[in-house]
């Protein structure tokens, strides 16, 4: 089995980092735009994509800052996160996603995660 590697991808986003956190932390906000259905227990989401259920914990969090996610059938060190940076230049929101793939499939695995932001974008009215 080969070794994922991390890759970054980076959106800039107009709102606030507090709007944009509970997209990004809830259940609710989740379920608005990264799956079907979401729910929350003790810290495990469990995201249903027609009627598949993958279940992540959450191994990191800060408010209106990131959410650190390790899906339960992976290895151990790997992750996903959302992270909201501010660009110093312009001032701007910036939605940081970290995720591991294999190198053939980050192109795929980075234009699904564009397809899915995108879905983000339009809830947030962007």
């Amino acid at each position: 089995m080969t070794k994922k590697q991390m890759y970054t991808l980076e959106y800039p986003v107009r709102c606030s980092p507090t709007i944009l956190y509970e997209f990004l932390s809830t259940p609710a906000g989740l379920q608005e735009w990264f799956a079907d259905r979401v729910d929350e227990r003790d810290q495990v989401f469990s995201f249903s994509w027609n009627g598949s259920i993958d279940k992540a914990e959450v191994l990191e969090s800060e408010e209106n800052s990131f959410i650190r996610f390790h899906w339960l059938h992976a290895p151990k060190d790997e992750f996903f996160e959302f992270r909201i940076e501010k660009s110093e230049v312009t001032n701007q929101t910036i939605l940081v996603i970290n995720d591991f793939a294999e190198k053939k499939e980050i192109k795929d695995s980075s234009q699904l995660w564009g397809y899915q932001v995108k879905d983000l974008f339009h809830r947030l009215g962007n």
